[in-house]
């Protein structure tokens, strides 16, 4: 028979109800007191044990098992990457052009600074709503030092700029900025239509400008081919001048010799009178002529007889 079994005065069993009352009362007692003296803790991968002493942090542990007295807790610490995103953080350019962007900052707790972030800022680790506030603040620091035309056209320099800026920030908050992803870029509807427009007109000069380039590239050829005939017009020119100057001067050097020869030697102007006279001998047909002046000559030879000695 179980000792939680009586017999009654009729002889027969039930339950000692005072005695079952009493062994559940111990032993949710037991069970109580285990779960409140339980000195086994396991802190996973990529978090931090924050261990308390009546609210007071004592101790950061790292991964693994972890064995406290029952007057000591722990609480457990994220330092794995976070995620915080910023929509349409608004700023304004240095030529108050409004400008608007999205971000995503990736973020994680610098492990030597977790007792500092869980005492003043976050109890897991999450600083979300202080990345977003130094984000905005950020932007908007950094927009109004530039232009709007510069915003565009330095997009990397600003975007280092933010970068460096942020860190700073959010470095104050026991964090370090793992990397800093710019979504979105926008400036007003007005400013982006009047930017279309520049480049559209910039891209319609630049193609009269090439036209503009290649007429003046087919004139210079044009202009560069007829240099080069006229060129060799004058070349031709100057060779054919060149060779009648040559040839006059060497009929008058002829003539000029021919003159000096009969100059000196006057029997040479005879000998040429008999040549001219022989000529015309041998082409005579023995005919006189009907008519004659009186200042023509008479086509006979004159053949001076010899005197004989």
């Amino acid at each position: 028979m179980s000792r939680y079994t009586i017999i009654d005065k009729q002889g027969s069993p039930r339950a000692n109800l005072p005695l079952v009352a009493r062994d559940v009362a111990l032993l949710l007692f037991a069970l109580i007191l285990v779960w409140a003296c339980w000195p086994f803790y396991s802190v996973p991968t990529s978090s931090r044990g924050v261990v308390t002493r009546f609210g007071r942090i004592i101790d950061i542990v790292p991964e693994g098992l972890v064995i406290l007295p029952p007057w000591e807790k722990i609480a457990l610490f994220s330092i794995r990457a976070e995620q915080a995103n910023i929509d349409d953080a608004e700023g304004s350019t240095s030529d108050t052009q409004p400008v608007k962007v999205s971000l995503t900052v990736r973020y994680a707790i610098a492990p030597d600074r977790v007792s500092e972030v869980y005492e003043k800022y976050s109890h897991d680790g999450d600083l979300s709503s202080y990345v977003q506030t130094a984000t905005q603040e950020i932007f908007k620091a950094v927009t109004a030092k530039y232009s709007a035309p510069d915003l565009i056209g330095k997009r990397a320099l600003v975007s280092a700029d933010i970068n460096s800026a942020l860190r700073a920030k959010i470095a104050q908050y026991g964090a370090n900025v793992i990397n800093i992803d710019m979504r979105n870029f926008a400036f007003s509807d007005s400013y982006m239509a009047a930017i279309n427009e520049k480049v559209t007109q910039e891209q319609l000069r630049l193609g009269a400008e090439n036209k503009l380039l290649t007429v003046e590239a087919e004139q210079k050829q044009k202009v560069a081919i007829a240099e080069a005939e006229a060129s060799a017009v004058k070349a031709t020119a100057d060779g054919d001048a060149y060779a009648k100057l040559k040839n006059a001067t060497a009929d008058a050097e002829s003539m000029r010799l021919q003159g000096q020869s009969i100059a000196s030697n006057p029997s040479v102007l005879e000998l040429r009178r008999i040549e001219v006279e022989m000529k015309r001998a041998s082409v005579w047909d023995g005919k006189l002529p009907t008519q004659m002046f009186g200042s023509a000559p008479i086509p006979f030879m004159q053949i001076q007889k010899t005197e004989e000695k």
